[in-house]
């Protein structure tokens, strides 16, 4: 066989029998020509013709030499062999020596003994919730074992049965990325290139992935078990939605840093059901007593809403209207805007802090199942990332390991840390101009949609279910949502982009500072909106005849008369539930649609064998932010549930639903439709949890200012306990008390209706309302 130009044999046990015949390989199989050594990784090429040509070929020959010296055994699959007929690719395998080599340098815990403690008995409860638990081989895989790190000079205490089966598929593909990722393939200028990422980078190598263990919709033909169809039949099945997930055999399969963020991902749904629970209670509560608000009738009574004459909306073209029009609109409010509000606002207060306390008690308990316990020393001394390494010309003593490693002095990253301040500044300054240039289009087109629904003969009908607040609440809401979806794609490529220039020094520290960007950038974009609704509508408005004016061109916005709550719910549901539409269609389609052209574009000789290799090669790539997404996409979901959500309940409904879709699709692709993502270990979900911490004290702020300030609840109260004199009917008289008087003689005479400029008595009145003034 040829390898790089130079002819390689490898000795094969005489006592070992291949399990499979090279002209008669399976499709399906994992392992070399031989059919005994296993595949743990595969690198693809395709050779290029261009002028850069042979300097890849160099570097590719660089890399493969020195992958050897390392002990790592390589087989060359031909171009010709390849179902496309020009992909070369190089089949990796760890033997003994390198896995026991590696593992003890990564400090990997191997079993040491059988567990005695039992599992945890079912309880009653455990019983009666019998149709949601999996199969006891599902959920619990394998025995539970006391491990220690591994360590090549005391094999004998480890229990080793069969060397080729000892290291799980996961901890193999771990190690050999390791070797990969640092692995040296050139020098320049007296400084080493190094790692796989590199390359890919350069595109001298197509790609660098595991092997899934077979077939996700077939188990394996031999004895070895395919994880990835038990995960697909007991997992990834959108019918299973109500059944619990297999963590354990995720962890196995995937590592743990994917393992525990489905663990996360599940105990955040299953407190969203307490929370959807009382949330629905309190919008039926609001549903049930819609017709019977005294407030609503009032103003629906054509003997007093229908009497009370309101200001005009904008200036010359909006006229003079009757407040019985917002009808329908106070009673929507109403399903918000209730009693329950206050109520619902403290429940979810506690809730946020008793699942986040929670979540830290089953945390420290996942850690101690998972052998996690000491691992944030380990990701310390050990995962530099290859970039640093590469980039660093000066080392350092350690204090804590008394060893020279690389290191990088601040003179040479405070020039990146202020680029990266500046485009941080500069991005969130963008965003602050896209959410200003929405109030712009708000006050442009209410004057439109006012003076559209003017016509009392022609147009009752969309006046009894529009009014001009809400048509202009509805559009602008949509259009933020298209902004929000556009705005995101870009501020991720600059946010990854700025974050490298840092050149970080430990893959901790590059998803810290990434995270902490996107998800500044992502939380002035989302909510941007929902703080302005909530907070500054309506507040600076003036009063007849000295109105304040945006640019001194627009009227600043007015709240209906049942206040700005019902528009805070309807931005909140449309932006809610119009990212998670778009989310879920994106993830469940894009990957589908990726495949199935990749497929149809590669396999023009269907003669040829359609290896393992090749199948995984024309899936989707997981990536090393991959991950990240699906955090970022869960703790903005988490500030829609708890930031605003006294002004709308059913959003841990909508999320309840979203997730129990979500963890189906997220497994769904996952098992079918990507690439196995190389395993990787994590104690904890890193700094989501300081941010998810923030974004609870602020949800406590927030929904009390909500209360306090953009619902109508205090108000009422206050006239139920000052004012009301009616005992049967507590609040008969709030909407004349809430509105204030004013003689339109005084309107100046640019901001009169044109249609009445000549209609104008000194004796006619309208009505405004009072927090104007």
């Amino acid at each position: 066989m040829s390898l790089g130009g130079k002819e390689t044999s490898f000795l094969i046990p005489e006592d070992s029998q291949p399990l499979f015949q090279r002209s008669e390989q399976s499709k399906d199989s994992v392992f070399f020509r031989d059919g005994i050594r296993q595949i743990d990784f595969v690198l693809s090429y395709v050779e290029d013709v261009k002028k850069d040509g042979e300097l890849k070929a160099e570097r590719r020959q660089t890399f493969e030499q020195n992958l050897r010296k390392t002990g790592l055994e390589l087989e060359i699959e031909d171009k010709m062999n390849s179902e496309d007929g020009k992909t070369y690719f190089v089949k990796i395998h760890a033997p003994w020596e390198v896995l026991v080599t590696y593992a003890e340098v990564l400090g990997i815990k191997m079993p040491i003994k059988l567990s005695d403690i039992p599992r945890p008995k079912y309880s009653p409860l455990s019983y009666m919730l019998g149709p949601v638990k999996l199969p006891l081989g599902v959920k619990y895989p394998k025995p539970e074992y006391f491990t220690a790190q591994f360590s090549r000079h005391r094999q004998e205490l480890f229990l080793i049965e069969d060397e080729a089966t000892f290291f799980p598929s996961s901890t193999r593909n771990r190690i050999v990325y390791y070797i990969l990722s640092r692995c040296p393939f050139g020098e320049e200028e007296g400084k080493k290139k190094i790692g796989i990422e590199r390359l890919l980078n350069t595109n001298t190598y197509l790609s660098a992935y595991p092997l899934h263990d077979g077939q996700y919709w077939r188990p394996s033909k031999t004895s070895r078990i395919n994880e990835r169809y038990v995960l697909c039949k007991n997992w990834a099945r959108f019918s299973y939605f109500y059944k619990e997930q297999p963590f354990d055999l995720i962890r196995n399969y995937y590592g743990e840093k994917i393992g525990i963020y489905f663990v996360f991902l599940g105990y955040y749904t299953e407190m969203l059901l307490f929370a959807a629970l009382v949330g629905l209670a309190c919008f039926i509560y609001g549903l049930l007593s819609m017709e019977s608000n005294q407030t609503s009738i009032e103003i629906c009574d054509p003997n007093i809403g229908g009497q009370m004459i309101m200001c005009p909306l904008c200036d010359e073209v909006c006229d003079y209207w009757r407040l019985n029009t917002t009808c329908l609109h106070s009673k929507f409010s109403h399903l918000f805007d209730n009693e329950s509000t206050v109520f619902f606002a403290i429940f979810m207060g506690i809730w946020v802090t008793l699942f986040l306390e929670f979540w830290k008690q089953r945390q420290a308990r996942l850690e101690y199942e998972w052998d996690l316990v000491d691992f944030e020393e380990e990701q310390q001394q050990l995962q530099l990332r290859p970039e640093f390494e590469a980039m660093c010309k000066h080392k350092k003593m350690n204090p804590v390991t008394q060893e020279m490693e690389p290191h990088m002095p601040l003179c040479h990253r405070i020039p990146w840390y202020f680029v990266s301040g500046t485009t941080v500044t500069f991005g969130m300054a963008l965003l602050l101009s896209s959410m200003v240039s929405i109030i712009v289009y708000r006050l442009s087109v209410f004057a439109i949609f006012a003076s559209f629904m003017e016509s009392e003969a022609t147009l009752q009908s969309v006046k009894r279910f529009f009014t001009p607040q809400l048509a202009t609440a509805l559009s602008a809401s949509c259009l933020n949502c298209l902004v929000i979806l556009i705005l995101n794609f870009f501020y991720e490529k600059i946010s990854a982009w700025i974050t490298k220039m840092e050149i970080p020094r430990t893959h901790q520290e590059y998803e810290s500072s990434l995270t902490l960007k996107m998800f500044l950038f992502q939380f002035v974009n989302y909510y941007s909106s929902c703080f302005y609704v909530a907070f500054f509508k309506g507040k600076f408005v003036g009063y007849p005849g000295r109105y304040t004016y945006m640019f001194n061109l627009w009227r600043s916005e007015e709240c209906g008369p049942p206040g700005c709550l019902i528009e805070l719910t309807t931005q909140l549901t449309i932006i809610m539930i119009g990212k998670q539409i778009f989310g879920n269609i994106h993830e469940a389609c894009q990957p589908l649609i990726f495949n199935w052209w990749r497929r149809r574009r590669t396999r023009t000789h269907s003669e040829k064998l359609y290896s393992r290799w090749e199948q995984d090669h024309d899936l989707q790539v997981y990536g090393h932010r991959g991950l990240f997404y699906e955090y970022l996409e869960t703790v903005m979901q988490f500030g829609f549930v708890t930031l605003f959500v006294a002004s709308f309940p059913l959003a841990p409904l909508f999320a309840l639903m979203n997730n129990i879709m979500g963890i189906r699709v997220d497994a769904w692709k996952l098992t079918t439709q990507y690439r196995r993502p190389v395993a990787a270990k994590a104690h904890s979900i890193g700094v989501w949890q300081d941010i998810l911490y923030g974004m609870a004290i602020l949800s406590v702020a927030t929904n009390a200012f909500i209360v306090s300030f953009t619902s109508d609840i205090i108000p009422r109260l206050v006239y139920f306990y000052a004012y009301s004199k009616n005992s049967t009917e507590p609040l008969s008289g709030y909407i004349n008390n809430s509105l204030s008087v004013f003689l339109i003689a005084d309107f100046p005479n640019h901001t009169v209706p044109m249609e009445k400029k000549d209609f104008v008595t000194c004796s006619t009145l309208c009505f405004c309302l009072n927090f104007y003034w």
